[in-house]
Parts: C-alpha cells; sequence; structure tokens
C-alpha cells in the first residue's frame, strides 16, 4: 500500500459500505446485525486485492458479493482476506450494530435520555441511560418472556418510526398499552424500575412523535448509517486529520443527509468531514473491499450472537472490530470486541 508521510496528508480518504440495512425495520426483519466497514487502501491496491480474491474463487459471477468468501469451500480465501499478513489487514475497520439493543438505546434516550443527541449520534450516550438500556436489553427477555420480550421490541420501534408496519402513522398508544401489559410481569428487580420510567413517560413520547411528524427533516432515529459513519470519521480522523469518504450508493444518503452529517460532526466534536461522494460499488474497487468486509462481518457477528459462532472466524474478524460498537450482548462480546490497545 502506497503511504503518505504526516506533514503531506491533507485528509484520509477512506471506502464504506453496509450490510444489513432494511431502512426502519430493525425488529423482526431478516438481518438482526447491521455492519458499516470503512477501508483505507489506494486504488491499486484494492483493484488488485479484488483481482486476487477473484483468482482464487474462480466464480463465473460477473459481481462477487461475501456470500461468495463465506462459502467452506472457500475458507481458505477469508482467511488470507482477514488475516493478520492479508491485503487489508491494518487498513480497515468496521462498526457493528446489534439492532434489538439500537432500538432499546433509542427508546431509553428518547423518553428517559438525552433525546437531542440520541437523534444525532446514536443511543445512549447518556451513562445512566446506557445502564438502563443494557439492563432492559440483557435482563428483558428472562424476566418477561420471549414472546412479550419481542412484542415490546416491535412496539417501541413502532413508536419511533415514522410509519408503522401496516404504513399507518404511529402513534404512542400502542406503546404505552404495551408497557402497561408489562408492567405486573416485571414488578421485581431492574427491569421493573426500567419498565416503571418508560411508563411514566408517555409525555415525552407525545413529543417525540408530535416533532417527528411536525420536522421532514429529522433524521430517522431508527437510522443505523449516520451513527456508523460518525463513527468511522472519528476513528479514522482521530487527531484532527480530516476525512473524505467515498461510500457506496444508499437511498438515504440525500444531498440534503449528507449536508446534515457534516453539521452532525461538526457539532458533535467527532472529527472532520471533508466530503461524502457516492459511487456504485462495482466501480471503485475499494468500496467492493469494504462492501467484502461488511458482509463477512454481519455473517460472523450474527453468529456469534446467536450461539452458533465460528471461533476461527470470530477471532479473524476481531481485530477489525470498532470498540464503540452498538452491542448489549456481552458473551459474544467477550469474542467480537477488540481487546485492549488493540488498533486496526
Amino acid at each position: 500500500m502506497q503511504t503518505e508521510s504526516p506533514s503531506t496528508i491533507r485528509f484520509v480518504e477512506i471506502a464504506c459500505d453496509e450490510s444489513g440495512s432494511e431502512g426502519e425495520n430493525l425488529v423482526g426483519g431478516n438481518t438482526d446485525v447491521f455492519a458499516h466497514a470503512s477501508v483505507r487502501l489506494d486504488t491499486e491496491s484494492a483493484t488488485n486485492c479484488v483481482r486476487e480474491i477473484r483468482s482464487k474463487i474462480r466464480s463465473p459471477a460477473l459481481e462477487y458479493k461475501a456470500n461468495h468468501l463465506l462459502r467452506e469451500k472457500h475458507r481458505s480465501v477469508l482467511r488470507w482476506l482477514l488475516g493478520p499478513s492479508g491485503p487489508i489487514h491494518g487498513h480497515a475497520h468496521v462498526q457493528l450494530t446489534d439492532k434489538a439493543f439500537f432500538v432499546v438505546g433509542r427508546v431509553i434516550d428518547l423518553l428517559v435520555g438525552e433525546a437531542d443527541e440520541a437523534i444525532s449520534i446514536g443511543p445512549a450516550q447518556d451513562q445512566h441511560a446506557k445502564d438502563m438500556a443494557v439492563t432492559l436489553y440483557r435482563e428483558g427477555q428472562p424476566a418477561l418472556g420471549r414472546e412479550q420480550w419481542q412484542a415490546f421490541l416491535e412496539s417501541a420501534s413502532d413508536l419511533m418510526r415514522t410509519r408503522n408496519r401496516l404504513g399507518v402513522r404511529a402513534s404512542v398508544d400502542p406503546f404505552v398499552r404495551m408497557v402497561d401489559v408489562l408492567r405486573p410481569m416485571s414488578t421485581r428487580g431492574r427491569v421493573g424500575e426500567v419498565i416503571g420510567l418508560l411508563r411514566q413517560a408517555r409525555p415525552h413520547a407525545a413529543s417525540f412523535r408530535a416533532q417527528l411528524v411536525g420536522n421532514p427533516r429529522m433524521i430517522p432515529v431508527l437510522d443505523l448509517l449516520i451513527p456508523a459513519i460518525v463513527q468511522a470519521v472519528t476513528y479514522w480522523g482521530e487527531g484532527g486529520k480530516p476525512v473524505a469518504i467515498v461510500h457506496d450508493e444508499h437511498v438515504s444518503l440525500t444531498e440534503d443527509r449528507i449536508a446534515q452529517l457534516k453539521e452532525i460532526v461538526n457539532k458533535a466534536h467527532r472529527g472532520r468531514l471533508t466530503s461524502l461522494r457516492l459511487v456504485d460499488s462495482r466501480l471503485d474497487s475499494r468500496v467492493q473491499i469494504a462492501d467484502f468486509l461488511a458482509g463477512v462481518a454481519r455473517k460472523i457477528a450474527s453468529d456469534e450472537l446467536n450461539r452458533r459462532g465460528d471461533a476461527e472466524l470470530t477471532g479473524l474478524l476481531r481485530p477489525y472490530v470498532d470498540s464503540l460498537s452498538i452491542w448489549g450482548d456481552d458473551r459474544s462480546w467477550s469474542v467480537l470486541g477488540p481487546a485492549p490497545s488493540t488498533r486496526s
């Protein structure tokens, strides 16, 4: 990979892509994990990497995706790509989001914590709200049962969506009724305390719904991409370096949303985003590499979350994982999360 001396670097350019995006449908969709990958490679290095992958896999497919790498017969190629002597080691990074935990963190922040900040850059920025979100996420299903827990997640998700699953504009009432149903089931312990606080937060819920309906420019509260991009800028812009992004085309990255994103990054003092340019991933080898990494990371992390993890693949992914990933499950994070002082 070609490098520049610190004195000549005007900005850091990274290529990004995601896997697991289903809009505002974070509960009950096809995926339970969202992954956003960022890669810092020059075009020549990325092109050589893609060419090598194609030569190793030898599929007639016109476009290679992560599922090619995830096939057991191509396991050696995946080991080569992610391994410590591979082409992207030290030049790539990935943020993971457990969608259920994201929903829990959002609803806690909006109704109990710091709503304005939550809308901008992600859930549970306030430590007290984060502690409540972790408590509810980890202890909610054991206390309430699988069926009621799933119903709560769906209700919380619908509260924060512009429209519910049937395309009808959502209201506060279904969520309040769900909390009322759950309260007698969670009278003991910390889960009961959190449910009680949510029950008292109806005025906050109504205020949020009014804001959501009345402000068409408002970034969707369940948007996974904006917090991920903010974190990518934070990571690669460490030390105050400006960051430019080349990103795969995405329906939510409109000109207006990109302008808002720049404002969010600057306001939050999380780095400086100089530009965000959208490309077709098939036309930029750097974005293709980010696409591979995002898809592979999502599958490996989802398997680990659901207790069917592959220890070897999880270990290979670990050096790339962002320490500030939005993840609530302690068991899976103990093997997915980066070891102390790890910097990919």
